[in-house]
């Protein structure tokens, strides 16, 4: 089982390296990476679950349209991207339902930040993704952690998925840098140690970051955006699509366990 994910949020790491930039700047870029997304899920005909920040939801109503009428799911990453709050599990739960008029089950906090268990149960997720349990010094450092899902109270933690025993990373920028027979190879690692895999993109990877400078972006995250990672993203999901993996949304993950 594949569970693929974006966190769709307004782009807004610029200002982390003290470029000053709008929100309108940040949807501009999200919008046209996640139309790209979506065209690559389109093409290959797989679901994918989108964890979407209150902003974005609110200033990019037919994005979000597009996304429940091609079949994936919607999920909440918070309000606000660049200041997550104690409130947002709620307040992000609360305008995501009025803009796509569904309820939401799955929560993932900005940037992988700890957060309150018994405020997730309480605000009525059934599961929470906001754990990269690695080994990378700093915020995803968890080698305590389990390596797979689990729960906690009544909502299942599903992790990001990492490799057997070093626990190497497989999100965003893995696929980025590593080449791609590498990373592939890798994935299939953990689907045979683990059955299932997941990992999780960003909109404006998709976007043609190399064509500016003026947003000070370090190469590793520039290194394959754009069209690029389009392609790779396609590679990726035809190698598992060749192995007759599914591609099934994190409600359908949930569901499957019967919990």
């Amino acid at each position: 089982m594949i569970l693929l994910s974006f966190d769709t949020e307004e782009f807004d790491v610029p200002r982390e390296h003290g470029v000053d930039f709008t929100l309108e700047d940040g949807m501009k870029v999200s919008v046209e990476g996640t139309n790209r997304i979506l065209d690559v899920l389109k093409q290959n005909g797989v679901k994918a679950t989108f964890f979407c920040t209150g902003n974005f939801a609110k200033n990019a109503p037919e994005v979000m349209q597009r996304i429940m009428n091609e079949g994936h799911e919607v999920a909440c990453h918070g309000v606000d991207h660049w200041q997550p709050k104690e409130t947002d599990f709620a307040v992000s739960k609360q305008i995501v339902e009025q803009v796509t008029g569904r309820q939401v089950y799955g929560y993932r906090q900005p940037r992988m930040f700890p957060v309150s268990d018994e405020e997730i149960e309480k605000a009525g997720y059934r599961y929470n993704s906001s754990l990269n349990p690695a080994f990378i010094p700093g915020r995803y450092m968890h080698l305590t952690e389990p390596r797979t899902w689990f729960m906690k109270g009544g909502v299942m933690q599903i992790p990001a998925s990492v490799t057997p025993l070093i626990r190497f990373p497989l999100f965003w920028l893995a696929l980025h840098n590593l080449p791609q027979a590498l990373y592939h190879w890798m994935v299939r690692r953990v689907l045979s140690k683990d059955g299932y895999f997941v990992t999780y993109f960003h909109p404006w990877e998709f976007y043609d970051l190399k064509e500016h400078p003026e947003f000070k972006m370090p190469f590793i995250i520039k290194n394959h955006s754009g069209r690029q990672m389009m392609q790779r993203l396609d590679s990726l999901i035809k190698m598992l699509k060749d192995r007759n993996h599914e591609f099934i949304t994190f409600t359908e993950f949930v569901n499957r366990q019967h919990v």
